[in-house]
């Protein structure tokens, strides 16, 4: 199941999630575009998203509005859900509104394969090459992984150092996946410091010691964190 946490407050972007997108509002264009793929539900802490996603037929779960994160948010709405210990959950983010479908499935056939052999896997999620530029930009989260494919840390910071300026950087894309099980066991463990000071929920897993595979894909997507970056998505995109 797909679960898209959405709340109205934000520091950089007040009420960014009921920004226009092409005539949605951006948590409901979200939905829209992962809809083919699997169920989506909402999952909020207003009521005023939960009335809009009755609206355009999408269910929504409310939830509490004390959660310091997304994916907390989200195993709170798998709970009231009541859906079934082997089910494969997929956090998108709601500011991903031109995230493509086939990368949402490579993350879905990804936590499958771990299930599948029995992979002590935390967090499934991907990368995309990015260029200095966007490298230098602290809303965009850089990544680095290791020979296995698993994360050695997330930031907002430039990572790694380059001293020459040659190297290539990898930016994070907002999705995650888990099974319930491992969903569940993320939201156990205590908030990290690194968490804290990045802001970077990811971070938790990776304190802790819990393996977090990265899937290497092609995107043009891109989170929408201020008013700016919403500007250039409508212009990359419509």
């Amino acid at each position: 199941m797909i679960l898209i946490p959405a709340r109205i407050a934000s520091n950089r972007f007040p009420k960014k999630v009921l920004a226009n997108i092409n005539g949605y509002p951006m948590v409901i264009a979200t939905a829209r575009a992962v809809s083919n793929i699997d169920k989506v539900a909402i999952a909020t802490d207003s009521k005023e998203i939960v009335n809009l996603a009755k609206d355009y037929g999408f269910n929504a779960v409310m939830t509490s509005d004390t959660h310091n994160s997304g994916t907390d948010r989200i195993n709170e709405a798998v709970e009231k859900l009541n859906l079934k210990d082997d089910e494969i959950i997929v956090n998108v983010q709601a500011d991903e509104p031109f995230l493509e479908s086939q990368i949402v499935k490579s993350v879905i056939k990804r936590v499958e394969k771990s299930i599948q052999n029995s992979e002590d896997l935390m967090i499934t999620s991907c990368y995309k090459l990015i260029s200095k530029e966007d490298a230098s930009d602290p809303n965009y989260v850089k990544v680095i992984t290791d020979v296995n494919g698993y994360a050695i840390y997330f930031s907002r910071s430039k990572i790694p150092f380059d001293r020459e300026e040659h190297n290539s950087y990898f930016g994070h894309l907002g999705i995650y996946g888990f099974t319930k099980k491992s969903l569940k066991e993320f939201c156990s463990l205590p908030s990290s410091p690194l968490e804290n000071i990045e802001k970077l929920e990811q971070l938790r897993a990776i304190y802790h010691g819990k393996k977090v595979a990265m899937i290497k894909v092609e995107s043009k997507s891109f989170g929408i964190d201020t008013k700016e970056d919403l500007q250039k998505a409508l212009r990359v995109f419509t």
